[in-house]
């Protein structure tokens, strides 16, 4: 399956702000986006005023690479979102949230959404009682997801057992600690999914 394999704090410079894409690293100083504002390429290139067209591509760019999904797979969600009742733009992000990867990272699982996707492709996961390693596998309001017990002393999920005791889980979600597992407890709402994505731009994009 292709994936992307380059820095992925090019992708932070490129849309001039923090994607979190490297987890703990993106609160340090050694943040690419802390370190060297401009965008990656020639040095001393500067920020030209973007159209409108520029505008709703790099906020389509900015969704997509925060949930690491490519084009087609992007274009595949935006066109579901549609043909579903309700508002597209949230429908749009309601079916990137609940993928596998994203719940792992949002319950704490994973201090990434990049390190979940690893976790869940190597298969340290159950869900319903059932192996489950799609990292794009969509979840559904009362599906439960646990760690697989031979996987409980590896070290990502020593640190997750850690810090899941002051995390801060979304209220769509409700989390184990002591067992690691978690539930999906409703599909999220706009106002309980990310607050610095405009998916109204990504919705204006493709309806061009």
């Amino acid at each position: 399956m292709a994936r992307y394999t380059e820095s992925v704090c090019r992708l932070c410079r490129r849309e001039g702000t923090k994607l979190f894409l490297k987890g703990a690293r993106c609160y340090t100083k050694k943040c690419a986006v802390e370190r060297r504002a401009t965008p990656p390429g020639q040095h001393g290139v500067r920020r030209r005023k973007p159209s409108e067209f520029g505008v709703q591509l790099r906020e389509k760019q900015k969704v997509r690479r925060v949930y690491s999904v490519l084009e087609r797979q992007f274009r595949g969600y935006f066109e579901q979102a549609e043909s579903r009742p309700g508002v597209t733009g949230e429908n749009l992000l309601r079916l990137l949230e609940t993928r596998l990867d994203n719940v792992a990272f949002r319950m704490g699982f994973a201090s990434s959404r990049a390190q979940a996707r690893q976790l869940v492709n190597h298969g340290h996961f159950f869900v319903n009682g059932r192996a489950a390693d799609v990292a794009s596998y969509q979840l559904r309001p009362g599906d439960r997801i646990t760690v697989r017990e031979r996987s409980r002393s590896t070290a990502p999920f020593k640190t997750a057992s850690e810090t899941l005791r002051t995390a801060q889980v979304p209220e769509w979600l409700s989390v184990d600690p002591e067992k690691l597992a978690g539930s999906v407890v409703a599909l999220p709402r706009r106002e309980q999914m990310p607050a610095d994505l405009n998916e109204q731009l990504v919705v204006e994009y493709y309806s061009r």
